[in-house]
């Protein structure tokens, strides 16, 4: 059929181009209109704005992390509120003004600034610092927080897991503390949300058991353990903290658990709940599909990046593990709803703090093998980054002595080769730097990548169902209909376009070069393990005919 007909039977001219960019358009690129088209029906309910928070005003903290950008950006976009206060911390020599012009300048702000283009005058900075009494909030500031606020939602926390003792607790414990403190003070408090995690009680005592959606008992008192870290000097400190944290994996889990005791004991009348989310990576969805931020590099989405890219090419994981990845748009739905159900909850005089953990591996339950099949089939293999250095082997084991022996043979020993190599060129040395951090994650995260728990998600899932059909739409969690292959497209595509900033260009170079890569890895990879070996098997030998001709000197000198 020519055009001349094509344009008889009703077709516009205006289709044909667009069906020539379809058929030019990058794979990566056609996957993210493909994807955004599929949301229209949600952008065209959104613009109306839910009733649930007309004219609130909602005081966050944690604003500026993964996150605390995404709610902030859902909150204004789907809701009709009044004003959001957003704590700042002052930092490197700039006010909580220019932090808040940078973070509405970032990408995750993107599709509001286009629906709604004076959106920031909504936003009002305060300035602050969690690990502080009051929050490091001015007495002014306080008081008109207490005046005004409806809802909060305390999502600060530092996350590293190796952070020290004293700074979990001062952020995790006393943040909490000092936020609750705020929720009490307040004359229309409506909801508040703590954000814990859902590996706060997933302790190594109850690997393979359950855990429910409750509060459990705490390790320490809140109270005790800020006085601990008050009055010990911070080696001492840390001399501590394995004997301190014994069932627990780290200081961040440790730490979160208190705060959910500090919660409890807290709430009193306050309208409260807990929303405990598990591994939070790239958007499902919103803003826009595999939306992330740079501070999620430091965890699962560096593993991935790393192996993606061809510099990882072992993890210390369990291939019949469940997974606990969780999109961050799912999360921050779920704690937009809880915090209206919470309001509906003081309504009737309930003030009992629900618990609600959001996870994936319960209801929509994938193993560690499964993402090592998607991401090679979808991630690696469709969307490939042309900006791939090399093809991952990427070795799954569940042995720490297997995992030590990979890692020197795959990643150690190449990055002292090439740091010498740089060496003699004269430029930097930054490979062992690179894979000793790696490896430092690896084993950080390989707690959760080789234990189980069952999470229970009753709650959540009663929380969801509850909701109208247009608020499904508009605030989707439905963890027994995530599509595991449009989420790890998304994810891969995410850092593609977030961290990587390819701009989602040449996606068919990079499956050509991913192809010659594969073949020169597989080939260098046999060339240096034979290297190596001859190496290994001539210091042997050197060795024993060294030892052999000591001891025949000797011999010689005796006889």
């Amino acid at each position: 059929m020519n055009l001349k007909s094509n344009l008889r039977n009703g077709y516009s001219t205006n289709v044909f181009i667009r069906m020539a960019e379809i058929d030019t358009m990058d794979p990566a690129q056609e996957y993210v209109e493909t994807m955004l088209s599929r949301h229209k029906k949600m952008d065209e309910l959104t613009e109306n704005g839910t009733r649930q928070y007309k004219n609130a005003v909602v005081f966050v903290t944690g604003g500026t992390g993964f996150l605390g950008k995404q709610l902030i950006e859902k909150l204004i976009r789907s809701t009709k509120l009044s004003k959001v206060f957003v704590v700042l911390r002052p930092k490197k020599g700039k006010g909580v003004e220019e932090r808040l012009s940078e973070l509405l300048k970032e990408p995750v702000f993107d599709k509001l600034r286009k629906k709604q283009p004076e959106f920031a005058e909504k936003i009002i900075p305060v300035a602050g610092d969690v690990s502080e009494l009051n929050l490091g909030i001015g007495d002014q500031e306080w008081h008109i927080l207490t005046d005004e606020v409806n809802i909060i939602f305390h999502l600060a926390a530092t996350t590293r897991f190796d952070a020290s003792i004293r700074e979990s607790t001062l952020i995790n414990i006393r943040g909490a503390k000092e936020a609750l403190r705020l929720g009490k003070e307040c004359k229309n408090l409506k909801s508040y949300v703590h954000v814990s995690t859902a590996y706060a009680n997933a302790t190594h005592s109850r690997v393979n058991a359950q855990v429910r959606e409750d509060f459990y008992p705490s390790p320490i008192d809140p109270d005790m353990m800020i006085e601990l870290i008050d009055s010990v000097e911070e080696s001492r400190l840390n001399d501590m903290t394995p004997s301190l944290i014994h069932d627990w994996p780290n200081t961040y889990c440790f730490t979160k658990a208190i705060a959910e005791e500090a919660v409890r004991a807290m709430s009193g009348d306050l309208p409260i709940c807990v929303v405990k989310p598990s591994i939070v990576i790239g958007a499902m969805k919103e803003p826009t599909p595999g939306w992330i931020d740079m501070s999620a590099v430091y965890g699962v989405t560096g593993a991935g990046l790393g192996a993606g890219l061809g510099l990882m090419h072992t993890s210390m994981t369990n291939p019949n593990v469940n997974l606990g990845l969780i999109p961050v748009d799912y999360v921050n739905n779920a704690i937009i709803v809880a915090a209206w159900e919470t309001a509906k909850q003081k309504s009737t005089k309930d003030l009992n703090p629900k618990v609600y953990t959001v996870i994936s591996s319960t209801r929509s339950p994938r193993k560690w093998s499964d993402l090592y099949k998607l991401l090679q089939d979808i991630t690696l293999w469709k969307y490939p980054s042309p900006m791939s250095i090399a093809y991952s082997l990427y070795l799954q084991t569940s042995s720490p002595f297997l995992y030590w022996v990979y890692s020197w043979l795959f990643h150690m020993i190449p990055a002292y080769i090439a740091d010498g190599v740089c060496s003699v060129l004269g430029r930097q040395r930054r490979f062992v730097k690179l894979f000793t951090k790696m490896t430092r994650l690896m084993l950080a995260l390989s707690y959760f990548s080789l234990n189980d728990w069952h999470f229970a998600d009753d709650n959540t899932e009663a929380l969801y169902d509850n909701l109208s059909a247009a608020d499904k739409e508009i605030f989707s969690f439905d963890i027994d209909r995530l599509n595991w292959t449009e989420f790890v497209a998304s994810w891969g595509v995410g850092v593609r376009q977030y961290i990587l900033k390819d701009g989602l260009v040449n996606t068919r170079y990079g499956i050509k070069r991913l192809k010659m890569l594969r073949a020169l890895t597989y080939i260098g990879t046999i060339i240096y393990l034979f290297v190596l070996y001859k190496t290994i098997q001539f210091s042997f030998y050197f060795l024993s005919f060294a030892v052999s001709s000591v001891l025949n000197y000797i011999n010689l000198r005796n006889s």
